[in-house]
């Protein structure tokens, strides 16, 4: 009997290596475009091409603990960069390839980040933000001709860097939702406990990892759940985490490489490249993909047939109950579900619909409450407000930000708590309603709104395909509930009051908008997540928005 390869730590160049070793021949990295598998990489061929990119930096100069910017869409190059950073102990940065110059120059500095890898067009952007951030010595690689000669000239040998460590760092920037990005810090170990597949699924018989050699065997026995496709932005943390839950559990990560969604390539892509899991982030990606799937199957009901997909999961936004109800009409045998979680507190579970259609409840583990302003656990009273917390295995901070640190991270009695931005209420039955980021609430005749409760009712119907809910300023009671909504297309749109009629048979009258502004569209980023200044800018802009 062959002997399992035990990795020698939790860091996770060790991890995937071992898992590598354990089974060189799988399929690790599969590339669609326009609907069409391109190029698939085995384990091997992957941990070849990231040894040459990782042998490569080293002989320019970077080492262990020198960060390297990943300025790339959704291609291998992304994998095997952040792979060969692991390797070398070098710290990859996610950057946004739809940043400026300014911003760009702004997390390499923050960053002070030795070298950035590039897309051919956006190797100008990254070069002007070498140049405004006064970095001449910042080495800039572009995919393509240069990576491909730079990884030919290098070893494919594994580099000789000294011994990794679970305590090496991996750091995910995050823009939130204010403020300049910040940078939070993970030990490897932590990520992988937190987000990388360590915490196991109790109800499908894994249970957490505690050992690292217990990573392999997991692999070779064969998770249910081994070929995922991520359907937005590498760059994202949910993304990412995606795709390195499918190599350490000995699976693959599909990639569609092409730059804008296309929801029906992307249906012919999870078909022939037998994905099990697509994510989704919410609504924006989820509703095109439902729409594309049903014309097909109005055509022809047999057309797009998914045997090997078991699941879809949104992570970074909310599913509608109309989106879920017609996913599920669609694809009966595929579980539709809500993951949540942030950069700062990794996954923390799932979201279950509430009781009567009511704002949904996190299903999460013991190390997942709502502390409040002293940091004690809030009474399960469904009433008392306060933000969800996360403990165990969360990040040491921000870079470089011990103020901020100490807010969103702080030690209380000994123990480190990841407090995110999110206002939450524990319910009589211990369960957790999420309300949502109380720096977007409105508060309208002293009464507190929380826009996602909001918007989860608007676009329960039928005609809305999405929704942004601001506060707008109101004499009378400060704040003036108001709502951006996007119809569907090839719907008529539906008059302010059967939309306020509609949000009031699910919430409070002080909940529901008086102010109505109809789009083609609503703004967010490619992550998903809601711009409610453009929301707020396009209802004072609005010369006459509709009342209700």
């Amino acid at each position: 009997m062959t002997a399992v390869p035990v990795p020698p730590s939790f860091a996770l160049a060790d991890l995937y290596e071992a898992v590598c070793d354990a089974m060189p021949g799988a399929e690790a990295v599969v590339a669609g475009a326009h609907g069409k598998v391109v190029s698939r990489l085995t384990f091997v061929e992957l941990d070849r091409r990231a040894n040459r990119f990782a042998n490569a930096l080293a002989s320019l100069g970077v080492g262990a603990g020198d960060r390297v910017g990943v300025h790339l869409r959704n291609h291998p190059e992304h994998i095997e960069v952040v792979l060969g950073a692991f390797k070398l102990r070098a710290v990859p940065l996610n950057v946004n390839f739809r940043y400026t110059p300014e911003e760009l120059a702004y997390l390499v500095t923050d960053s002070a980040m030795s070298a950035v890898v590039t897309e051919p067009d956006l190797a100008p952007v990254a070069r002007e933000a070498a140049h405004l951030a006064g970095r001449a010595d910042l080495v800039v690689v572009e995919r393509g001709d240069d990576y491909e000669a730079m990884l030919a000239a290098a070893p494919d040998g594994r580099p000789a860097v000294g011994e990794r460590t679970g305590d090496d760092l991996y750091v995910l920037y995050t823009g939130g939702t204010t403020g300049s990005p910040k940078g939070v810090m993970w030990r490897q170990h932590d990520i992988y406990m937190a987000s990388f597949g360590g915490r196991g699924a109790p109800k499908r018989g894994l249970p957490a990892i505690t050992e690292p050699v217990e990573v392999v065997r997991r692999a070779l026995a064969g998770a249910p759940v081994l070929r995922r496709l991520p359907l937005c932005p590498l760059m994202h943390g949910a993304a990412g985490w995606t795709a390195w839950q499918s190599l350490l559990g000995g699976g693959a990560v599909i990639l569609d490489t092409d730059v804008h969604l296309d929801p029906a390539a992307a249906w012919q892509l999870t078909r022939d490249a037998e994905a099990d899991l697509v994510m989704v982030v919410g609504d924006a990606v989820a509703r095109p993909l439902a729409d594309a799937l049903a014309a097909a199957r109005a055509a022809d009901p047999s057309a797009l047939a998914l045997p090997r997909l078991q699941l879809i999961a949104s992570g970074g936004a909310v599913l509608s109950p109309s989106v879920k109800a017609q996913l599920r009409e669609l694809l009966p045998d595929v579980t539709i579900l809500d993951s949540f979680g942030s950069s700062e507190t990794g996954s923390q579970g799932r979201l279950t619909p509430g009781p009567d259609g009511g704002p949904p409840r996190l299903v999460g583990d013991g190390s997942t409450t709502v502390l409040d302003g002293s940091f004690h656990v809030v009474p399960a009273d469904g009433r008392t407000v306060g933000k969800l917390a996360q403990r165990g295995h969360v990040p040491l901070g921000y870079w470089g930000d011990a103020e901020r640190t100490a807010l969103t991270f702080p030690v209380v009695d000994g123990v480190r708590w990841a407090v995110s931005g999110d206002d939450a209420v524990i319910e009589p039955d211990g369960t957790v309603r999420v309300l949502g980021r109380g720096s977007a609430s409105i508060n309208t005749g002293g009464e507190k709104v929380f826009p996602e409760e909001v918007e989860g009712v608007l676009k329960a119907h039928p005609a809305v395909f999405d929704a942004l809910v601001v506060g707008v300023p109101d004499e009378r009671f400060g704040q003036r509930v108001s709502a951006v909504v996007a119809v569907r297309e090839g719907v008529a749109p539906p008059a302010p009051d059967e939309l306020a009629a509609h949000a009031r048979a699910h919430l409070a009258g002080y909940k529901v908008p008086r102010c109505w502004v109809l789009s083609d569209h609503v703004a967010r980023s490619a992550s998903g997540k809601p711009d409610y200044r453009w929301a707020r800018d396009a209802v004072l802009a609005s010369t006459e928005p509709q009342r209700s």
